[in-house]
C-alpha cells in the first residue's frame, strides 16, 4: 500500500517495515537478555583441565567445581541462584524500558 501511495523503499522500511517487526525484535531481546551470562558450560568443561582454572573458568564451571568436585553445596547453589537473580533482573529492566519506550507489554 506504501508503494502504491508513492513512499521510496526508505520511506516504506522506516514507516511500515521496522513498526511491524518492532515488537518481535522487543520479545527476543528481551528474552536473549536473560541468557548473556550464559557463556557455553558445556563446550568450556570440555577443555577444562586444573591448568586452565585461572583463564578459562566462567560462573557455570567455578558453580561446578565448588559443588560437585570440593562438595560445597551450599555456597555453589548460593553462587547458582545469584546468577538467576541477575538475570531476572536484566529480563524485568528490559521489560520495563520495552514498556516505557515503545507501549509494548508480553503480559
Amino acid at each position: 500500500a506504501a508503494e502504491i501511495d508513492g513512499a521510496s523503499r526508505w520511506k516504506q522500511t522506516l514507516y511500515v517495515t521496522i513498526p511491524c517487526i518492532l515488537p518481535i525484535a522487543i520479545v527476543v531481546a528481551t528474552l536473549s537478555l536473560g541468557n548473556i551470562l550464559n557463556a557455553g558450560f558445556d563446550q568450556i568443561i570440555n577443555l577444562y583441565s586444573p591448568l586452565v582454572y585461572k583463564q578459562g573458568d566462567i560462573i557455570d564451571t567455578f558453580v561446578y567445581r565448588m559443588g560437585i568436585l570440593n562438595a560445597q553445596f551450599s555456597f555453589s547453589t548460593a553462587v547458582g541462584l545469584f546468577k538467576s537473580a541477575i538475570s531476572f533482573a536484566l529480563i524485568s529492566i528490559s521489560y520495563f524500558f520495552a514498556y516505557k519506550y515503545s507501549n509494548y507489554r508480553i503480559f
